[in-house]
């Protein structure tokens, strides 16, 4: 039985990094995963349509839709060129996108609204699948109900009263749109090559390549926005002097106890010597060769909890530390 694997770029582009190395490093990291399946002796046509991403949608509007467009090209010739499928199933680019919350101020956060409708109106015109649209606290606190209600709006207003989902390509023919879906195609192909030539995305971590280049887009962006050359309405311009005033979310010291005794309670139910039995397996197999997921699944199955299995992978494998800082 197959589970379907999502690959990030979302986290990337929330880091900092543009829209071309957003999709440059999810692809990378994608051509990793393919390629350990296909050494493990897996069917390229078995596995590849259970691959899915989640890519971030921010408020250019022109150059989202065509990033979405570039990248469902980008993935079937990837998919045909250099892994030989066969069946468009393997080919298509399955994909979720998250309206970006690096994006949301707390400045006069009811723009907010008007910001998460534009990147989702994009997405939709991009291509996805599947939305979430942020909430407009997003940059104060976790969502209340009424923000989380306005974010849902916002997606059923698109999807029932704009007419947009009536075609799978609503903005297919545009020059601008083409012209800059060729850009961003050819500008991700490029980035590929790099990595490709450094030896593939763990050596491309490892030697501080993607982190470096990250960290250089997160801090021009910052600079433009400090100098003014990036306009963001309510931080550095059409300022209101007064703070808006917005309900925030606040979690009750309540509910943090009920779900500490939960855990607590958990533990006290449990079989510990179970427990005790199946991490030591999956030690094993982490000192080892063995694929790991077997042995994690049965640890979660025996209810060792999320921190005890993390505990564990960090006490063989160590914590990462990038080699190259600030």
């Amino acid at each position: 039985m197959w589970h379907p694997i999502s690959i990030s770029g979302y986290h990337v582009r929330e880091s900092g990094a543009n829209a071309v190395q957003e999709l440059a490093y999810a692809f990378a990291d994608a051509k990793e995963y393919v390629s350990t399946c296909l050494q493990r002796g897996l069917r390229v046509d078995d596995f590849a349509p259970h691959l899915s991403f989640f890519f971030a949608c921010q408020n250019d509007f022109l150059e989202e839709i065509a990033k979405f467009r570039a990248a469902r090209r980008i993935w079937a010739f990837i998919m045909t060129d250099e892994f030989h499928a066969t069946s468009l199933e393997a080919m298509k680019l399955r994909f979720h996108t998250q309206t970006s919350g690096e994006t949301l101020t707390a400045q006069q956060p009811m723009n907010n609204i008007v910001r998460v409708t534009i990147q989702a109106l994009a997405a939709v015109l991009g291509g996805t699948q599947s939305l979430h649209t942020n909430s407009l606290d997003e940059a104060l606190s976790l969502p209340t109900e009424e923000a989380v209600k306005i974010a849902l709006r916002t997606q059923q207003l698109i999807a029932f009263e704009t007419g947009v989902v009536k075609t799978v390509d609503p903005l297919g023919g545009s020059y601008y749109i083409e012209w800059l879906t060729d850009q961003i195609e050819k500008d991700v192909f490029k980035e590929l090559e790099k990595i490709k030539r450094m030896g593939g995305t763990v050596k491309a971590i490892q030697n501080g390549y993607i982190q470096g280049q990250i960290r250089e887009s997160a801090y021009k962006q910052q600079m433009d926005v400090e100098s003014g050359l990036k306009k963001v309405v309510g931080v550095n311009a059409f300022i209101d002097r007064e703070p808006a005033e917005v309900r925030i979310h606040k979690i009750k010291t309540s509910e943090m106890r009920n779900q500490i005794a939960r855990v607590k309670g958990l533990k006290r139910r449990r079989d510990r010597g179970l427990v005790e039995r199946s991490l030591e397996r999956m030690r094993k197999a982490l000192e080892g060769e063995e694929n790991i997921m077997p042995f994690m699944i049965d640890a979660v199955k025996s209810k060792a909890t999320t921190g005890e299995i993390s505990d564990l992978l960090r006490e063989v494998f160590g914590e990462f530390r990038p080699s190259t800082a600030i």
